[in-house]
């Protein structure tokens, strides 16, 4: 418990939910190892808190019974001994499913799910939400090699979706990096292009749909600005054209522009 209350993971999080009592003692010289858990100092013992990559990068034995279990475990060794294991359910957010057939429906067809957690639960969860591509017990630079392969193809615009520190260099990488707000760190959220606040997957179909509102506003607005101005100009090399047509394609132009933004603000997006 005293090592898990200085990490921001979700499973980290749920962990120290579970707790009923306060922590008897205290963590030090506590670091992050990326993609696999947690090292620090109780009580005068190194304790480790993570994944089995992390016993197996200390040459910990992790008995073969862990295998067998499908949810994720939590491994914990003391003083570079095993020590036992947390078994942590992962339970699936009410709109989730709802969100990816939405996501087919507005045209987004190319969904992955890359994850750390064991490829049996990926393909487990991905199953449930109708994910056809999934890749399991991935550390976060197979994931921004995942990400930087699609990205080779011109006509692939990469969207991220993550909210743990180790998303954070895939969110940085992809064209569009979107950080769940709620239960994602600091360091994701900084990252992030898009951040949901409210940490409903639901509302990943609200911002598209803004997204794309905007963007029709912004080519209606530079075809208008660029129409007017050739009409006057074409005017004006006539000698048809007077100081306040000119004036008018110019300022009068650009409050047109503004009027024409200010809709977005009366718009309203349902994420269904």
């Amino acid at each position: 418990m005293a090592i898990e209350e200085q990490s921001t993971h979700p499973i980290a999080k749920a962990i120290m939910e579970y707790k009923e009592n306060g922590n008897e003692y205290e963590a030090e010289e506590v670091s992050e190892i990326a993609g696999k858990g947690l090292k620090g100092k109780v009580n005068g013992k190194t304790i480790l808190v993570g994944n089995k990559a992390l016993m197996i990068a200390n040459e910990i034995k992790v008995p073969s019974e862990t295998e067998s279990i499908v949810e994720s475990i939590v491994l914990v060794a003391i003083d570079n001994q095993f020590a036992g294991y947390v078994v942590i359910a992962d339970e699936l957010k009410e709109d989730a499913k709802e969100t990816i057939t939405n996501l087919h429906k507005i045209g987004i067809k190319n969904i992955i799910m890359l994850s750390g957690d064991k490829g049996s639960i990926t393909k487990q969860v991905a199953k449930e939400l109708n994910i056809e591509n999934a890749k399991g017990g991935l550390l976060p630079e197979d994931k921004l090699n995942e990400v930087e392969t699609l990205k080779q193809n011109p006509e692939n615009k990469v969207a991220f979706i993550g909210d743990g520190i180790n998303d954070a260099p895939v969110l940085a990488a992809s064209n569009v990096g979107i950080a769940m707000g709620g239960l994602g760190s600091d360091v994701a959220i900084e990252t992030a292009d898009v951040i949901i606040q409210t940490d409903q997957p639901s509302k990943v179909i609200r911002a598209i749909k803004i997204s794309r509102s905007t963007r029709k506003i912004v080519w209606q607005n530079i075809i208008l600005a660029f129409g007017v101005k050739v009409i006057v100009l074409i005017l004006g090399a006539g000698g048809l054209a007077t100081m306040w047509e000119a004036v008018f394609a110019d300022v009068g132009v650009a409050l047109l522009a503004i009027l024409n933004a200010v809709r977005l603000q009366r718009m309203r997006w349902s994420e269904l």
